[in-house]
């Protein structure tokens, strides 16, 4: 390999290789901008800052394109044995033996998954490093999948379950995913999965029945007509949801960004609106800077919601 085959970018104590940065992973054309490897890691280098507290202590899986968009797609849970010595590992229990999940705490770690070609970070809900573990989710997610790509119908949910969180007294706030909206409700970690997203199931069924032309929670497409899809699955166990600032797999580059609550009424928004082009700069305003630092028990939820079911 000659020189101008890689580049090398430091990262704190440690130097990373980006081989070929030139190589186009998101294809140009139709309206969509061409971008490379390089531009991969300079992004994911540049928004590590906001990206890498959404990512610390959590197991994740990884969308990689060796080939760009119109290659092959990879999802990968095990961590390869030539990855380096440093990167963290979370050892996972599955049916007959364990999974070593790559964990990304530093910048190091995300420029070589970059080098990779995992354009995509999907992360647990859970956490290894808080107590209970990895069976204790401190995130819940509501995925908010309108029929097509009508991201008008996304926020009009996105409002109506607003109000419901708020009437059960837990603070929301929404993410757009690259293609689809979602919720993310903090909590503090004392439920396990199956109490969380049984949870999560009677919210969803309580919103669709209040809206019951608009929204649904049939999980099969051809229950669903044109209504509004209210997808509650990523809450289990060893399910993952796209990470904050992340990049998709779609032409032009789209990157998952978290959102105010007042950006969401732009009735000009769309999901795919920030890319790596412009994602950082979404970043820099911190726009989850109102959540409340400690997450909420679902107990006094539970209760309320009890209350409005009865």
């Amino acid at each position: 390999m000659s020189r101008d085959d890689a580049r090398t970018i430091r990262a704190g104590r440690r130097t990373v290789q980006i081989k070929r940065p030139g190589k186009v992973l998101f294809p140009g054309g139709g309206g969509a901008k061409e971008y490379t490897k390089g531009d991969l890691a300079d992004y994911y280098r540049s928004v590590a800052p906001y990206l890498l507290p959404h990512l610390r202590g959590r197991p994740l899986m990884l969308e990689r394109y060796p080939d760009g968009l119109d290659g092959q797609r990879f999802m990968q849970k095990n961590t390869p044995e030539h990855y380096p010595e440093w990167i963290t590992r979370a050892e996972v229990a599955k049916e007959g033996g364990t999974v070593a999940h790559v964990v990304c705490d530093d910048t190091a770690t995300l420029l070589y998954l970059a080098d990779q070609a995992c354009l995509t970070l999907h992360r647990w809900l859970s956490r290894t490093d808080r107590a209970g573990g990895l069976d204790h989710p401190d995130r819940l997610v509501f995925d908010l999948d309108p029929p097509g790509d009508d991201f008008g119908a996304v926020r009009q949910a996105a409002a109506w379950l607003r109000g419901l969180l708020d009437e059960l007294g837990l603070p929301a706030a929404p993410m757009t995913t690259g293609s689809r909206g979602l919720h993310l409700v903090p909590l503090d970690g004392r439920q396990d999965f199956d109490a969380v997203r049984e949870f999560a199931h009677d919210v969803a069924e309580f919103a669709a029945a209040r809206h019951p032309d608009r929204l649904t929670t049939a999980a099969r497409k051809q229950d669903r007509g044109d209504r509004l899809y209210l997808d509650v699955q990523r809450n289990g166990y060893a399910q993952t949801a796209v990470a904050p600032f992340t990049v998709r797999a779609r032409p032009g580059a789209p990157v998952a960004v978290p959102l105010t609550w007042e950006q969401l009424d732009d009735p000009g928004l769309d999901a795919r609106r920030w890319s790596i082009a412009d994602g950082v700069d979404q970043a820099r305003t911190d726009p989850w800077a109102g959540l409340p630092a400690r997450g909420r028990a679902l107990g006094p939820a539970r209760s309320r919601l009890a209350d409005m079911r009865s």
